[in-house]
């Protein structure tokens, strides 16, 4: 596409969004179309359009009563693909955070074919695109590359070249500054006497006069201005196509299908993705599928959380038996454990929150506090047993005697996370599950231990008649040792 359409494309774009959404709730738009020129001082590491026909726009909402940002999307993505079948949307997000959690990635779904073989790459390339398609909750499955760029492809005939006088070298940088710019090729400044400051000078020719493949064999390649022999007489001019962006990664050529996610948690479409990837088959030998953006990060840190919950638990058994020197107790103040995992996914399920980071770190919290809970009701039931009491009488009496505390503890702490569980506030949503993972745990691992644990400390200790300490008690000693 040439750059007036596609920004002809963009300003339709711009005005259908304000016609949605209604002009007083956009405070602000704006577009990027195109490539920076090169005298533009920009950078253009900063800017990922590829092409002409690529464009960025950036629309920034206002507050107030209007519709949600996911809703607004959708009725706007059916609008575009009607109005513009042929070309191709992608909702991105905006702001620096989504940005950041995708690791470069364009979206939150971005999927990776890397391989030697380009022509290889792209074919199973869109047979997976094909499949991501199925998934009901993905939205702008794409591939970004354009794959089909079109081209005018020269071929030189060398030995006529040869007779004529022509280099390649000769070719190429006559076509270059024909079609782009001599700043590209041979470099000219001229300084201002005045003030000294240099200026590039670049020459090439006037778009409208070259407009097509029979303008391009009227090109001279002569050197020193001659006017024979033309592009025609050396070369062939022929229409093709070829690929508009080529990507590397791992210093391999790269495709990748990128996705946006509607109506459905991260988690599920990780694993409808996973299917996906099964079902378009197993890629060509060499070549190496990988999930990118908020996919792997998710992944990552959930098993890192896994993890160190697990590792926590095992730290927590052996201080426990350091502590009370019995591996019989330690793990009965550890079966409280299940309790909080079943009160978490309760609350989860009852709340429909997803497992998700917060809510994870919420279950680690809770154990943490159902842990010195149980902890302060075992204590006391052994120095009860050490004082003489039999074993059901030694866990009734550290029931009755620590209820107070240990309510006070779990109804203080359920307390102080019910503001975060209502999701109250600016971005209180993202922070909802950490709050319902902490009541659900601390909910059931509190009648867990004032319930159950007592049975269990009664049904471990009935077989150990004697002090469970490796340590002999003072009141245990004969009269006659020293």
């Amino acid at each position: 596409m040439r750059l007036e359409d596609t920004e002809r494309i963009v300003r339709e774009v711009d005005q259908l969004i304000r016609d949605d959404v209604g002009g007083d709730s956009v405070e602000i738009t704006l577009a990027n179309i195109g490539n920076t020129p090169w005298e533009y001082p920009v950078n253009g590491i900063f800017v990922w359009n590829s092409g002409p026909h690529e464009a960025i726009l950036l629309v920034a909402l206002k507050g107030g009563r209007r519709p949600a940002v996911r809703d607004i999307e959708e009725s706007i993505r059916a609008k575009l693909a009607q109005k513009f079948p042929d070309v191709r949307f992608s909702f991105e997000a905006g702001d620096i955070v989504s940005q950041v959690l995708n690791f470069g990635a364009p979206a939150p779904i971005s999927v990776t074919v890397s391989g030697n073989k380009l022509s290889e790459t792209r074919r199973y390339t869109e047979r997976m695109a094909a499949e991501l398609e199925k998934i009901g909750s993905l939205r702008d499955v794409q591939i970004p590359q354009a794959l089909d760029y079109p081209t005018l492809d020269v071929t030189i005939d060398r030995e006529r070249a040869g007779q004529l006088g022509v280099t390649v070298d000769r070719v190429g940088k006559s076509i270059v500054a024909a079609t782009s710019s001599s700043v590209l090729v041979t470099p000219n400044f001229w300084t201002d006497p005045a003030s000294g400051i240099p200026y590039r000078v670049a020459l090439r020719v006037p778009e409208s006069g070259i407009s097509s493949g029979d303008d391009l064999s009227n090109l001279p390649v002569m050197p020193d201005g001659a006017a024979r022999p033309l592009l025609g007489d050396i070369a062939t001019v022929t229409s093709g196509k070829t690929f508009g962006e080529i990507d590397h990664r791992n210093s391999q050529r790269t495709l990748s299908v990128q996705a946006n996610l509607a109506g459905a948690d991260l988690g599920r479409a990780a694993s409808a993705v996973e299917d996906a990837l099964k079902a378009a088959g197993p890629p060509p030998r060499g070549t190496t599928v990988a999930v990118h953006g908020q996919i792997e990060q998710m992944q990552t840190t959930l098993a890192s959380l896994r993890e160190g919950l697990l590792l926590a638990v095992i730290v927590i058994l052996l201080l426990l038996t350091a502590n009370f020197q019995s591996v019989r107790d330690a793990l009965i103040v550890l079966s409280t454990v299940p309790a909080v995992l079943i009160g978490v996914v309760l609350a989860l399920f009852v709340t429909r929150s997803t497992l998700n980071v917060q809510s994870m770190m919420g279950a680690i919290m809770s154990i943490g506090v159902s842990v010195a809970n149980a902890l302060l009701l075992v204590t006391f039931a052994r120095e009860r047993r050490v004082a003489g009491d039999a074993s059901e009488q030694a866990a009734l009496t550290a029931a009755r005697m620590r209820l107070r505390p240990i309510l006070m503890t779990s109804l203080a702490m359920i307390a102080g996370m019910i503001p975060m569980a209502l999701g109250l506030g600016e971005g209180g949503e993202q922070t909802a599950p950490l709050g319902r993972a902490v009541i659900g745990g601390l909910s059931a691992s509190t009648v867990a231990t004032l319930l159950t644990l007592p049975a269990l400390y009664v049904i471990g200790a009935a077989r150990n008649t004697t002090s469970p300490s490796l340590l002999e008690p003072e009141s245990e000693r004969r009269e006659d040792e020293p």
